[in-house]
């Protein structure tokens, strides 16, 4: 059996915000093919660690290698990478085929067949009925699987997510988060996943990665986490959390029994 080979080796990364640490000495893997989620709440250091990956910040220290290659100093757009943002990021005057369009046109190596890969993106995230539509008119799920067409359409073989299901109601993220794993496996990419939810870090992920002020607590499967949590605040965080969500949905499945 082939050994799965590291995609990403991120190490002792540090960042600081004048006298604020946010990052102290973060050292991870992420394997080739991988659903790896950062999980932690807000002021962690999770969001700043997406984005030293992808190049739009600047580590204090440490390096990041990609297949082996040191791509720490790389400018974002040669680091093959795509991310799909919190609020999707889309242009309101353009419609569905011109914001999943507009990368490759300007890529003077894909530009020639931009219309034809726009188009099967457009079908496989099932959004053919609504190509002529401008976000305006789309729901939130919708606009979300444009924005993941738009960031498939460079082919990376790295996809970032910063959050992106926080502002969907949560029959959308069910759906969605099935769709993303689908999604996954058809183009073979390794994704890194930037979520406070514990339920939806549970759900997609191969490994998760649980963080507190600026440090790793846990890196681990789910069941992992489950059977062995590292600590006291990775057991009250995640599994204490998750159960009360669990509580709190049997709860209401009774009361709409009752009604």
């Amino acid at each position: 059996m082939q050994m799965a080979k590291d995609k990403l080796i991120i190490e002792g990364l540090e960042k600081a915000f004048g006298t604020n640490e946010v990052l102290k000495g973060i050292n991870f893997n992420v394997v080739d093919g991988e659903f790896l989620s950062i999980l932690g709440p807000s002021g962690c250091g999770k969001t700043t660690i997406l984005r030293i990956l992808i190049g739009l910040e600047k580590a204090s220290k440490g390096r990041i290698l990609k297949d082996g290659q040191d791509i720490t100093n790389l400018s974002p757009a040669k680091r093959g990478m795509g991310i799909v943002f919190q609020n999707y990021a889309l242009f309101e005057n353009m419609t569905v085929l011109g914001n999943v369009e507009y990368a490759l046109r300007i890529n003077p190596e894909r530009k020639a067949t931009a219309r034809e890969t726009a188009l099967r993106l457009i079908e496989q995230v099932g959004l053919s009925e609504h190509m002529d539509k401008r976000p305006g008119k789309l729901s939130g799920g919708q606009q979300q699987r444009v924005a993941i067409a738009r960031t498939l359409a460079l082919n990376p073989d790295i996809i970032l997510f910063d959050e992106p299901m926080s502002a969907l109601d949560v029959d959308t993220r069910l759906s969605l988060r099935q769709e993303l794993k689908s999604i996954q496996k058809q183009f073979g990419s390794t994704m890194i996943y930037i979520t406070h939810d514990q339920e939806e870090a549970f759900a997609m992920s191969d490994r998760i990665m649980v963080m507190r002020e600026g440090t790793i607590q846990q890196l681990d499967t789910p069941a992992g986490i489950v059977d062995h949590p590292a600590n006291e605040y990775v057991e009250r965080f995640v599994l204490h959390n998750i159960q009360l969500k669990i509580d709190s949905l049997i709860q209401y499945a009774r009361v709409q029994n009752e009604k």
